[in-house]
């Protein structure tokens, strides 16, 4: 008989964890309501172990099946299907045995008295801060369906809009790996092939070649510390990035790279304005969904700035006159819009308008970005390389001297 595994909470509110044998899940569940316990997760388990097999395969859960999931749900809410109803109809329908697992865990979770925001929170591999913050403004507003929907949407344009910075991206650090390997192989081979020759020959070397055969010696000699400086570097950098300070000083820094620091608050502003839009539209409050919104960013530092213009809001000063207090994020064109808008009550149409206007934008400045971003690094391969060949040619055309 199957072994199932489960959590639930008894009858004095604490939770317990155990496995049982079933014919079936549904009968493992009715086992568990009989006991009197609340069932929070009941899956398929190895008795041995005593927990669920299922959160082996939670990882393979894409991005695309948790889209169609918000998707779905939203259709199956907007239609009148209880909530507890359409998870166990999604969960019964999917395809794909780990989406199955994680659709039901939350179905069971839901079922056992949880809110959707508080089960999708316990799976935040899957579904982030952002989408758990909207659910809860949807569940406490009776708009949950249109949430869903709006998250859906939001999800696929932002994987979009993601797809288009990494195939912007691909070109650049193909040539950078490139102009790497070829610098590694002259310096490893081709140069000791040379160098030896020259000692055979003797006489003096030009300062250039001298220094190119330094570096090959000592690339050959301590390759190790190379690799141990790269690897603390790395190190280094993710323990800065993964801080909040260092976090911050490393946002600062890119924002005030000239072209590069224009595309990052253009990215920040096209997920800012869709977001919010999205929210306004959906009827949640203005403090409510600019407190969300600002986790769309995604870069601590116009966070923070933003974090300002909602404590003003929250004052009583205009939406308008709040984002005039960071102008890094919102031009002043973007901000007397946004005022035209809530004088017209049209602000949440306004904002979709933006974001749609400004990713058009961002895609040209990425394609401009990467056209520069080309040539740049074709001319410091093209140095790079061209300084080692003609290092290790200088000494040939001097070559009858040194055979003298």
């Amino acid at each position: 008989m199957p072994t199932y595994a489960y959590k639930a909470i008894d009858g004095t509110g604490r939770q317990v964890a155990d496995v049982l044998e079933a014919p079936s899940r549904g009968s493992a569940i009715d086992v568990l309501t009989q006991r009197g316990f609340c069932p929070v997760m009941v899956e398929a388990g190895d008795a041995s172990a005593g927990k669920p097999r299922f959160r082996r395969g939670l990882r393979s859960v894409s991005k695309a099946d948790v889209e169609a999931f918000t998707r779905e749900l939203a259709n199956l809410l907007a239609a009148g299907v209880p909530l507890s109803r359409a998870l166990s109809i999604l969960s019964r329908e999917a395809a794909r045995p780990a989406a199955k697992a994680l659709w039901a865990s939350i179905h069971d979770q839901v079922a056992g008295g949880q809110s959707l925001a508080d089960a999708l929170r316990s799976h935040s591999k899957h579904f982030p801060a952002i989408t758990v913050a909207m659910v809860r403004a949807g569940e406490m507003g009776g708009f949950l369906d249109i949430v869903l929907d709006q998250i859906a949407t939001f999800r696929s344009r932002e994987q979009e809009l993601m797809g288009k910075v990494k195939a912007a991206l691909v070109y650049p650090a193909v040539l950078a790996v490139l102009a790497t390997g070829i610098l590694g192989f002259l310096l490893a081979y081709f140069i000791p092939s040379f160098s030896q020759m020259f000692e055979e020959f003797g006489g003096a070397l030009p300062d250039l070649t001298k220094a190119i055969v330094a570096a090959s010696d000592l690339l050959l000699r301590f390759w190790w510390l190379l690799v141990l400086a790269l690897a603390l570097t790395v190190f280094g950098f993710h323990r800065i990035r993964t801080s909040p300070e260092g976090r911050r000083g490393l946002e600062r820094a890119m924002l005030r790279i000239p072209l590069l620091g224009i595309v990052v608050g253009r990215f920040a502003l096209v997920r800012f304005c869709r977001m919010l839009g999205t929210l306004v539209g959906a009827g949640v409050p203005l403090i409510a969904a600019l407190q969300v919104a600002k986790e769309a960013i995604g870069n601590q530092v116009l966070s923070d700035t933003v974090a300002v213009a909602i404590e003003q809001v929250q004052r009583g000063n205009s939406l308008a006159r709040s984002l005039h207090q960071c102008p890094t994020l919102f031009p002043p064109s973007v901000v007397e819009m946004v005022s035209v808008a809530e004088e017209s009550g049209r602000i949440d149409k306004e904002l979709v308008r933006l974001a749609g206007a400004y990713e058009g934008e961002l895609d040209r400045r990425l394609k401009m970005l990467v056209a520069l971003a080309e040539p740049a690094l074709l001319f410091v391969m093209a140095v790079l390389v061209g300084t080692v060949v003609i290092g290790m040619l200088l000494p040939i055309f001097n070559l009858q001297e040194l055979i003298r």
